[in-house]
């Protein structure tokens, strides 16, 4: 665990990672730091802790319901599958709530006077 704190800042960022209640932090160095934010800030660390659990959690969603393998080849052909992947999620997510909350959906024409006739 110690030594994925250390990757992690290595990286520029903050380690949010939970503790076990067996944990002291008499481990010295960034462990220690973040045991005792930790300890001393639970409220806001647990704040920052969620946000990484719901990434996990949405990750996780995308995987279940798209699969977690990338059939492109190219870099640029992979970024834009993932990116399509997770627009699908968002769609889903609210389509999902509008179904749940009752939500009637309203959707706005780019030209209101415009109608299929006009066009041909």
């Amino acid at each position: 665990m110690k030594r994925k704190h250390q990757v992690i800042a290595s990286h520029g960022a903050t380690p949010y990672i939970a503790f076990k209640s067996i944990h002291s932090g008499a481990a010295g160095g960034l462990w220690e730091k973040m045991f005792h934010y930790f300890a001393f800030n639970r409220q806001e660390f647990l704040g920052h802790y969620h946000k990484r659990s719901n990434v996990e959690s949405t990750f996780s969603m995308i995987k279940a319901k798209f699969r977690d393998h990338v059939r492109s080849k190219t870099d640029i052909a992979m970024t834009n599958e993932v990116l399509c992947k997770i627009l699908c999620h968002n769609i889903c997510c609210v389509i999902q709530s509008m179904y749940e909350l009752g939500i009637e959906p309203t959707f706005w024409s780019l030209a209101s006077d415009v109608t299929i006739e006009d066009t041909i």
